[in-house]
């Protein structure tokens, strides 16, 4: 425990993870909101069934405390970015939805070099309701641009907040 390994990717965790790339390239290239709804929709439901499913049958590894967040990492950059890009939403959203991954960073580096931070976090695993929120909140905001939702900058500031909230519950969590 506490090492990479190759297996644990196409894992059924790991290959819900990796779900989302796919679907990342795909809301790229579909143009109509409702279709990129149902592909935010599948990546949240990817996300939660990832952990849900290595919480439950006991093969949390620290590869799979990897690749979740990567990947989610990927799916909602490449979400807003497209977004922005179109006009749907400002520039400045990218930072604002990106203040969670930003404030992580120094905790992802740890898990790269450490091996004893993930055994740790892959010994005693647990969702942290603080992230999920705030991935919600960022999914909802990202569906409001899709629509061009009048409120879609108070959602923005609703999810920045959780986002920086998510990352003080993920430092006290695992910044020891």
């Amino acid at each position: 425990m506490g090492q990479y390994r190759a297996r644990d990717v196409v894992s059924i965790p790991g290959l819900l993870s990796l779900t989302r790339i796919p679907l990342a390239v795909a809301f790229v290239f579909v143009g109509e909101p409702w279709g990129r709804v149902a592909i935010v929709a599948a990546s949240g439901l990817s996300d939660l069934l990832d952990g849900w499913y290595a919480r439950r049958f006991g093969c949390a590894t620290p590869t799979g405390a990897a690749l979740d967040p990567v990947t989610d990492k990927l799916f909602i950059t490449t979400v807003v970015l497209t977004l922005s890009f179109e006009g749907a939403m400002p520039w400045w959203a990218v930072i604002v939805l990106s203040l969670r991954d930003l404030a992580e960073l120094p905790l992802v580096a740890k898990f790269v070099v450490s091996r004893a931070a993930r055994r740790a976090r892959a010994d005693h695993p647990k969702a942290n309701l603080g992230g999920k929120v705030a991935t919600f909140a960022q999914f909802a905001t990202v569906a409001a641009a899709m629509f061009h939702y009048e409120h879609t900058q108070v959602l923005l500031g609703v999810a920045g907040v959780l986002g920086v909230v998510a990352a003080v519950r993920y430092w006290r969590q695992y910044g020891r």
